[in-house]
């Protein structure tokens, strides 16, 4: 009698034998792209100890029972009679690449980001890991003879050699160790293959070997009176074996780091192992080093890896050999089999959110994944996002506050410089002001450093003829084209379209054409003008797109060898340089009035975050905002490092426009080449969401249907967007309306629909 295979979601196994031949195992497989739901098939005998959850097959497709590959996502016992169900090729996995947790939070997503199962698994296991990069299939040789047998057979000398020492250690040798360690030739293994008493196997081997450097190891860091109570807070959940969230809300060098750390090192005491997320690349090297420094075993995971990296990082991962993970958003995925604890750090930062499907947000993944796993999760950040901010209030996570920097070094002085005045009463002929102009000379006297923070990339952000006001402008986007001086090219940020930088207007051939606005290129130019024996260096998306680019551009600011560094936002959050001494913002309204409900919040965030990128160290430091609107009440907070300020004024707003974190929003966009279709289809949808709702709904859950109507971006990448929003109290009802509507409603072949549950990105 063989026990019957457990279904994913069963509490019990249910006894059945294999010899009933009334009931057969039945894979239930679904599938990357093309197909939706799930799709049952037989699993043959001979591959009955095989196939397991996790797994993926090859299985026929279709009328023509195309080959297809799936995800095996549960496997039950089912009456199969005759040929109702199509049996599985082929199982491509020795391992199953997915933990039964991984495939509940998987199945979760798919659930709550109205999307399909298969597209979730898709994303969640790195193609390397699909492909088997950096491996090949080899040949092993095993011996089909028992010991015991060996007298029985009339062997060689040379041959009794052989299997004495596959009978010996039982396992399969390379065919060239096995030669060397006999003292015989692969001729003799040979004439023993063709006895049949050793057998052929071919297995996949992965190449070389993982490259880990050496770091020195550093003694645990002295914990504030703030930092061992944050600490206590985080052991304290991890001890009683239980979930729970802790919100640690601590000021720019206040230590979070260090809390951390010195949490995961109980967690590896206990045999287990830590993932611990970060929002940008450019941290990662930093964080990676401090990591390094006090743990042997730390793996990375990021988008800026090779397939064969990737590959090897995931199966050392999943080996269990590592003690702590370190990555960007997919490392939530990460395969720890012991897992004990995920921090998010910067937990804040809008990177944590997936701009394709599927759409999921890093932090509310790994909270599920924490549930699930029943371990702690530890969230971080001077500006916790409002979501968080309302958890901790409401008392669904626990708050931790460090109010302190290390050593009781005072916060810096944030100081703001008023846009507003006429440039000439203000003495200014560029993007740097007067007043910041003399705090950057005196900063460099003093041998400090420098940081200046312009969230626009390339030389000039519009370009447009002066006599008769044609804008030059992407054919395929409903923005204007960017400068980029370097390059000699005007450029779309969002679908990359390029053409020469014109030298004259392309609609009256007029030659004054005029560059206005202010990038991270322009920037530069001015300061290598202005401080001409000052090395300056730009981090942005492009001047950071080759491998290891952020790590030297941060080891050169390190060293000193650069004295200003300038940027957009990746140079805002998290790092940590002692000689900094000022930091300047050249415009804190860049996103300020953006038709965002978060766009004070973000302002706030990015103010308050590249401040504290100063006065970390002895000569202390000093912040200059540049801004036209210094009234603006997160302008103001920022300038007082105040938080609760910000939520006390933002709460509230959110509050009576039915925003998160008080309601929950799904986005849909709708978008085809053609404009009235993409009207209609939105339209349409709506209208079917709205009577969905209605029928299922009883009247008391907040339901709020804003649009449809032309997205902010129009048109993008050739295609007419439209889009609404629904507000609700109640998402799981909602989430089940749409997913009626969408199964059922059947939309024209040139539309494309985009779903996004709880939306970053609104434009």
């Amino acid at each position: 009698m063989k026990e019957k295979q457990r279904t994913l979601f069963d509490d019990a196994p249910v006894e059945a034998p294999w010899e009933d031949q009334e009931e057969s195992p039945v894979a239930v497989v679904v599938f990357g792209q093309g197909a939706r739901g799930a799709f049952h098939y037989r699993v043959p005998e001979e591959m009955a100890d095989a196939v397991c959850p996790g797994k993926r097959l090859e299985v026929p497709f279709g009328r023509g029972n195309r080959p297809r590959i799936g995800y095996c996502v549960d496997l039950l016992w089912q009456r199969v009679s005759g040929d109702r169900l199509k049996s599985v090729r082929r199982v491509l996995d020795e391992r199953a690449l997915l933990s039964p947790t991984m495939l509940k939070l998987t199945a979760w997503i798919a659930d709550h980001y109205l999307c399909e199962w298969g597209q979730v698994l898709e994303a969640v296991v790195p193609a390397g890991v699909r492909r088997q990069a950096g491996s090949r299939w080899r040949i092993f040789v095993r011996a089909t003879v028992a010991a015991a047998n060996l007298e029985n057979l009339k062997l060689t000398a040379k041959q009794r050699k052989v299997l004495e020492i596959l009978t010996r250690e039982d396992r399969a040798w390379d065919p060239r160790d096995l030669a060397a360690a006999s003292g015989c030739k692969e001729g003799v293994l040979k004439n023993l293959v063709l006895r049949g008493w050793i057998r052929k196997e071919s297995v996949r081997v992965r190449e070389g070997k993982l490259g880990r450097e050496v770091f020195a190891r550093q003694a645990p860091l002295a914990l504030t009176d703030e930092q061992r109570t944050a600490r206590d807070a985080v052991l304290e959940v991890l001890r009683s074996g239980k979930h729970g969230t802790v919100l640690i809300q601590g000021v720019t060098g206040s230590g979070k780091t260090e809390v951390y750390i010195q949490a995961i090192q109980e967690v590896v005491s206990y045999g287990r192992q830590a993932v611990v997320l970060v929002p940008e690349i450019s941290l990662t090297p930093q964080t990676l080093d401090r990591f390094r420094s006090r743990f042997e075993h730390v793996a990375v995971l990021h988008s800026h890896l090779t397939d064969v990296e990737r590959a090897r990082q995931w199966e050392w991962i999943a080996s269990g050999g590592v003690q702590v993970v370190v990555g960007a958003r997919s490392a939530v995925f990460a395969p720890t089999p012991h897992l004990g604890l995920i921090v998010l750090d910067e937990e804040h930062e809008t990177s944590f959110k997936q701009d394709e499907t599927p759409r999921y947000h890093a932090r509310d993944v790994a909270l599920q994944r924490a549930m699930l796993e029943n371990v702690p999760l530890v969230l971080g950040s001077a500006t916790p996002s409002l979501e968080s901010w309302h958890g901790a209030q409401s008392g669904r996570y626990r708050l931790v506050k460090l109010s302190r920097r290390i050593e009781d070094r005072p916060l810096p002085a944030v100081r703001t410089i008023d846009l507003r005045e006429p440039r000439g009463k203000r003495g200014d002929k560029g993007a740097i002001t007067r007043r910041l102009d003399a705090a950057v000379r005196q900063a460099l006297a003093q041998g400090g450093q420098v940081i200046l923070l312009l969230n626009r990339r390339g030389f000039a952000t519009h370009i447009q003829c002066a006599r008769c006001g044609y804008v030059v402008r992407c054919p395929d986007c409903d923005i204007a084209l960017t400068h980029h001086r370097s390059e000699a090219t005007a450029m779309c940020h969002y679908c990359d379209y390029r053409v020469p930088a014109p030298t004259r207007c392309p609609e009256c051939r007029f030659e004054g054409i005029h560059f206005s606005g202010l990038g991270t290129e322009r920037l530069e130019a001015e300061i290598r003008a202005r401080y001409p024996d000052v090395a300056c260096l730009r981090m942005d998306a492009d001047t950071m797109r080759s491998r290891g680019s952020h790590e030297k551009a941060l080891e050169a600011f390190r060293r000193g060898e650069v004295r200003i560094l300038l940027g957009t936002q990746m140079i805002a959050k998290g790092l940590d340089f002692p000689n900094v001494t000022l930091v300047g913002v050249i415009n804190a309204d860049t996103a300020l009035h953006f038709p965002d409900f978060r766009a004070a919040e973000r302002t706030f965030q990015l103010v308050t975050q590249v401040a504290g990128r100063t006065g970390r160290g002895d000569q202390g430091g000093e912040v200059w905002v540049q801004t036209f609107d210094p009234e603006n009440p997160a302008i103001l907070a920022a300038v007082r490092h105040d938080y609760e300020q910000f939520a006390a004024w933002e709460l509230p707003n959110r509050r009576s426009m039915h925003y998160p974190p008080f309601a929950q929003l799904i986005r849909f966009v709708l978008h085809s080449v053609r404009q009235a279709p993409a009207r209609l289809a939105a339209e349409t949808l709506a209208e079917r969401i709205r009577q969905e709702w209605a029928n299922a709904a009883n009247g008391e859950a907040l339901f709020r249907l804003l649009g449809p109507a032309p997205a902010p971006l129009a048109k993008l990448r050739g295609r007419f967007r439209y889009h609404f929003l629904i507000q609700t109290s109640d998402g799981e009802r909602l989430r089940r309306a749409i997913r009626s509507v969408l199964n059922d409603v059947r939309l024209p072949e040139e539309i494309a629909c985009t779903v996004d549950v709880d939306p970053i990105d609104m434009l």
